[in-house]
């Protein structure tokens, strides 16, 4: 079985790319796609757009995020229980 986002797997984050990396190397991900990914609602994640939290680039009417920015959001946003 692949790890893939779409699949909802949970492989090692991509590696950082450098400031001036092209955008032919920037992988974006759908909402439906960082909402399956994260396990959250699409809502959630448009409300995570919309208050600054989780970069996103509009295309026409739809929202796609790097994937780097999800995994940069969740890295940060994990706390250490206990």
């Amino acid at each position: 079985m692949s790890s893939s986002p779409r699949s909802g797997g949970t492989g090692p984050p991509p590696a950082p790319l450098p400031a001036d990396a092209p955008l032919s190397q920037v992988k974006f991900l759908t909402v439906a796609e960082v909402a399956g990914l994260m396990r959250v609602s699409k809502m959630t994640v448009y409300r995570l757009v919309h208050s600054g939290e989780l970069t996103a680039v509009r295309v026409g009417r739809s929202f796609r995020v790097p994937e780097r920015a999800v995994h940069d959001y969740l890295r940060d946003a994990f706390i250490e229980a206990g």
